[in-house]
């Protein structure tokens, strides 16, 4: 099992979502809203005339368990729907899951995602 987690646009959340449950029948997500920066080194905005900097910007990361075998095809799932080539289209993260365990049952292991 690997966990898939991307850091993405807050507009490409909801396509996602849908792509991701109509591929490959995602039985769970999680979604957080988060803050950061990277390459992109915040925002520049003007408020009645004064210069504003935000140098932490608005994302969402969203974060599944999947089989070994769909990490690929997700990964270009991801990519296909986030990616515009500009600066600020997100990361993605693979990690490696020793266990899952689904707390209702006490299941464990890829029936527990």
């Amino acid at each position: 099992m690997k966990k898939v987690e991307a850091i993405i646009q807050q507009e490409k959340l909801e396509e996602l979502k849908i792509k991701l449950g109509d591929s490959f029948e995602a039985t769970g997500m999680t979604v957080s809203q988060v803050l950061g920066f990277g390459n992109q080194k915040g925002l520049k905005e003007y408020v009645r005339g004064q210069e504003i900097i935000t140098t932490l910007l608005p994302k969402v990361k969203v974060s599944f368990v999947v089989l070994d075998q769909d990490v690929e095809a997700i990964i270009s799932l991801i990519l296909a729907i986030c990616q515009t080539e500009e600066v600020g289209d997100g990361k993605i993260f693979v990690y490696n899951v020793e266990e899952a365990i689904r707390i209702r049952t006490g299941e464990r292991g890829t029936g527990a995602i």
